[in-house]
């Protein structure tokens, strides 16, 4: 359990938890019906046969939002419906209005339904209850927000919001690039996107290249912008910040590894335990230093 993306929410440190167990019982995962698109709830964060719907060590919590939604492509409908109205066309020699055409797709869809695939899906929440923030793994706001949006369905309440900054992400990540002090624990990355404030097209992609160079700094001489920075955390965490807020590529170096591998287990779940005792701890430490940098507000 490693996550990729971080797409953060922030909720007050005084939310209680305490009714979740039995939220989450009544929140999990359902079979999508023969006649439905999509189902969405709780499962496992130790797979679909297990029984937990929540995991903790601490002040961390894991949650994951399972779904099922339905394969059923539109060219395919749209495929059948053109037949079926070019029929009604040659019997009554008249093309079908708009009522007709809803009506028919409808009934097409309510028929192919029930004999379409399912693609199962899971997205991984970590809860840090500490610091009161949400991480969704997901670099797509919306899926972290409705992984949010059934975390609040389960508990009946919860006030969490995107992540804020009481500065611009831009001008900090820019000055970074420029030669400004990081913080304690952070280095530059190989890789950046700037951007011309004046010109929204205007990007430069750079990758693999040292970031300190005479060519990055003709850009930020030109009026670019930092839109998106790869940065290190000591020796433990490499991920790519955007002004979004939103961490991707979050993966763990040798030295979080290494730590990883020296910790004895006996079985998958007691793996699994363990790789997620050490994302809450890489996660905190990362937070607690962006929080800082960026001067991150609380819910």
């Amino acid at each position: 359990m490693l996550f990729r993306n971080l797409t953060l929410f922030r909720f007050p440190t005084s939310t209680k938890f305490d009714d979740l167990d039995a939220g989450l019982d009544e929140c999990q995962l359902k079979p999508v019906g023969l006649f439905e698109l999509s189902s969405r709830g709780f499962i496992s964060p130790f797979g679909r046969d297990a029984e937990a719907l929540s995991h903790r060590q601490g002040d961390a919590l894991w949650l994951a939002v399972g779904g099922e939604d339905k394969i059923l492509p539109g060219s395919v409908v749209n495929d059948l419906l053109q037949k079926k109205l070019a029929e009604i066309e040659q019997k009554e020699g008249r093309k079908p209005g708009g009522r007709t055409r809803k009506r028919i797709k409808d009934e097409l869809i309510a028929d192919l339904l029930p004999r379409a695939f399912v693609k199962p899906s899971r997205t991984d929440a970590l809860v840090d209850l500490g610091h009161g923030v949400v991480a969704v793994d997901t670099s797509s706001r919306k899926s972290g927000e409705n992984v949010v949006s059934e975390i609040r369905r389960a508990l009946g309440s919860f006030p969490a919001l995107p992540l804020n900054a009481e500065v611009a992400p831009r001008a900090v990540l820019t000055g970074w690039v420029a030669g400004e002090p990081l913080p304690d624990g952070l280095s530059l990355g190989d890789e950046c996107e700037l951007r011309d404030p004046a010109d929204r097209a205007a990007r430069v992609r750079i990758d693999s290249m040292e970031l300190n160079s005479d060519e990055i700094a003709k850009h930020l001489e030109s009026g670019k912008q930092v839109t998106r920075l790869a940065l290190n955390l000591d020796d433990h965490v490499s991920f790519v910040l955007g002004e979004d807020l939103i961490v991707r590529k979050f993966k763990l170096l040798d030295g979080a590894v290494d730590e990883l591998e020296a910790t004895e287990r006996n079985d998958l779940r007691a793996e699994l335990d363990a790789r997620f005792v050490l994302m809450a701890g890489e996660f905190r430490r990362l937070f607690t230093v962006l929080e800082g940098a960026l001067k991150l507000t609380r819910a």
